[in-house]
């Protein structure tokens, strides 16, 4: 493992702990996608079957089960607990426009056509758009709350470092892996206008305020 992949790790999983923090610090859910969330449970579960026949690391193990967790426990807290607080009219984004694509993609372009490695592929095509229902969602309300602004930009912070694992890989170990790469390059141009928006008003101290 390299510093670039450590980071990103550590960078995906502080997003997550800030998402969680805010929902349950708060009692509510107000302003978090469910669909979103939902996608990246099924982003999770998809690509960690390995978990019940493959051990590569106890950090490797550990990571696969926290993110599993945190993923289903925070479709809990969103769908379950604090469901009365859940915006679902503006919870709009038609996720069958980005499922059928990927179950597709996963059929077509994969490694090898095996059960475990065609869901992984579909994971991998999935995460690149499981965001975009929370993106869609800011620009309906207009508006995202600062620790919600926190959570995308970590999220996104967590993908710019994996290209960079990627390249660090590539120049040193002679290692690429075109659907992983491709995939989180479309996932981490998703995030640029947010980019430019958290730098230029949330870390101004002002609020983030979308286009409607």
């Amino acid at each position: 493992m390299n510093l670039f992949r450590l980071c990103g790790d550590l960078s995906h999983l502080v997003a997550i702990i800030i998402l969680l923090l805010k929902i349950w610090k708060t009692r509510s859910c107000a302003g978090i996608s469910g669909k979103s969330q939902a996608l990246f449970a099924m982003v999770f579960c998809t690509r960690y079957l390995d978990l019940f026949f493959s051990f590569i690391s106890l950090y490797n193990t550990s990571m696969k089960i926290i993110y599993i967790s945190c993923s289903i426990g925070t479709c809990y807290l969103i769908f379950m607990k604090f469901k009365p607080t859940y915006d679902s009219n503006h919870d709009t984004f038609r996720v069958e426009f980005l499922l059928g694509p990927c179950v597709i993609l996963a059929l077509v372009l994969n490694h090898s056509f095996t059960v475990t490695e065609i869901l992984w592929t579909f994971s991998i095509y999935l995460e690149a758009g499981a965001i975009l229902p929370q993106l869609f969602m800011m620009s309906k309300t207009g508006e995202a709350e600062t620790i919600t602004s926190h959570y995308l930009y970590m999220l996104g912070g967590y993908r710019g470092l994996y290209i960079l694992n990627w390249i660090y890989r590539y120049n040193i170990k002679g290692f690429f892996d075109p659907i992983a790469v491709v995939a989180g390059v479309v996932q981490t141009v998703l995030y640029i206008d947010f980019f430019y928006l958290y730098v230029t008003k949330v870390l101004k101290g002002k609020s983030l305020v979308l286009p409607c």
